[in-house]
């Protein structure tokens, strides 16, 4: 697809997409371009913090976001585990909170392959973990991304 394939419609639509990594220490935070085509991390906020909530608000603020992606975990099998009940539990809340769309995406295998990602570029184990969940965030993004426009 090529930009004069956009309608202008398309081009006008600058309102960014956020995906989440929602695990119980941490969230992985990524932020689509305003195109929608790249996932880019941006942190990773510590659960752990009192207004945690509050790096959330600023950045939902700061990027403009439209519409929020939350990885969300499945048993291989494809059912759904006490994690993915705990992540549905949250989009309810992120909808709830922020009145944007809030859309589950499977995010089976994300962490590991974010983890092959970096142990192939030779990262240490201890930046290593420094990253793992906003490059998790980026992949479960992305692979939204890429589905939505090829839909």
């Amino acid at each position: 697809m090529s930009l004069n394939d956009l309608s202008s419609s398309d081009l006008s639509a600058s309102a960014r997409i956020l995906g989440l990594d929602f695990g119980e220490r941490r969230i992985g935070v990524a932020v689509s371009d305003s195109l929608g085509w790249t996932a880019q991390g941006v942190e990773v906020i510590d659960r752990k913090l009192d207004n945690w909530y509050s790096h959330l608000d600023r950045l939902i603020a700061e990027y403009q976001i439209g519409e929020i992606v939350v990885g969300f975990p499945r048993n291989m099998n494809g059912t759904v585990g006490p994690k993915g009940e705990a992540c549905q539990q949250w989009a309810k809340e992120l909808e709830e909170r922020y009145s944007l769309p809030v859309h589950l995406w499977d995010e089976r295998l994300s962490t590991m392959a974010a983890e092959r990602t970096l142990i192939d570029a030779d990262v240490s184990r201890k930046k290593r973990k420094k990253v793992i969940d906003r490059l998790a965030a980026s992949w479960i993004l992305q692979g939204y991304l890429d589905a939505k426009r090829r839909t």
